[in-house]
């Protein structure tokens, strides 16, 4: 039987279908499956920092596509445009757009934001707004640097003002007067420690003393009939009290003689008479006694 295909048939056939292998492999690689039904939308937007082809998109977190062609529009400026495709089953709603967001790794992501408001939905080739989402870095160099630019001189300038106390003769000498005092607390608290030792026990032997007195005293006191001595006292007081006041009355002599005055004046008369009777008497006896000799 004669042979149908030549060699350079063959020859044309393998390169057909390595390219076609080729070219599956390289979909595969850049995670695009040809058998997989998919939808092409248009991102509209004026930076695609980080984003290349089959960079991936994501609704929520969860991948739905990839980028499949990057477009500069050389007629309208700052507009270029991606080409995505998603899932057949991705349907977007109106009004929603998509943020591009550059990852840990340096790579480009493109994130759906979808407009669950709005129950009417995009057809595939549609334009979606696109928008270029701050990154961390971006953020720091924008906000927290300049921030830090102004830090600096103050920073320095406190910097040197440190250095300039550390430096400065007092410190040193206020560290050392701060070592000595603590020394002298340390010498002065092991003398204060061999003084208690020495004589906290004789403190203590004094106070049970003490406190043994304490105790006869207060056991001695338990022993004393105090309601007798009480009684006794009250009763001393009781006759003192009628004894003032019947020495305040007049209903008797001892009264009388402290209350009445004109018996007080009769007597220091009777008195003052009699003084001078005596007197007299010691002056002239001859006049009271005479004397016969028979």
């Amino acid at each position: 039987m004669k042979n149908v295909f030549t060699k350079e048939a063959k020859i044309g056939l393998v390169s057909i279908i390595s390219l076609a292998l080729l070219y599956l492999g390289i979909n595969y690689l850049k995670g695009i499956n040809l058998f997989k039904p998919t939808n092409h939308y248009v991102v509209a937007c004026t930076n695609v920092k980080g984003v290349t082809i089959s960079s991936p998109v994501f609704v929520e977190g969860f991948k739905v596509g990839l980028v499949r062609d990057i477009v500069y529009d050389y007629d309208a400026t700052d507009k270029i445009s991606i080409d995505i495709s998603l899932e057949d089953h991705m349907k977007i709603n109106k009004g929603s757009y998509i943020t591009i967001v550059n990852s840990f790794l340096g790579g480009g992501e493109l994130h759906i934001h979808l407009n669950k408001y709005v129950d009417d939905y995009l057809k595939p080739g549609a334009t979606i707004e696109g928008r270029m989402e701050s990154d961390m870095m971006q953020s720091v160099q924008e906000k927290i640097l300049p921030q830090v630019e102004l830090l600096l001189p103050k920073i320095d300038s406190i910097l040197g003002g440190l250095q300039t106390l550390v430096n400065h003769p007092a410190l040193a000498q206020s560290l050392d007067n701060i070592e000595k005092t603590t020394n002298s607390l340390a010498v002065s608290s092991r003398q204060l420690n061999q003084m208690l030792s020495k004589d906290v026990p004789g403190i203590m032997g004094d106070l049970k003393v003490i406190t043994s007195n304490f105790a006869d005293v207060s056991t001695d006191l338990k022993k004393l009939d105090l309601a007798t001595t009480v009684n006794a006292v009250n009763a001393t007081l009781d006759n003192v009290e009628q004894m003032t006041r019947k020495l305040n009355s007049k209903d008797n002599s001892m009264g009388l003689l402290l209350n009445d005055r004109a018996l007080y004046d009769n007597l220091n008369s009777t008195a003052d008479n009699a003084s001078k009777l005596l007197l007299d008497l010691k002056q002239n006896p001859k006049r009271y006694v005479h004397f016969s000799v028979f």
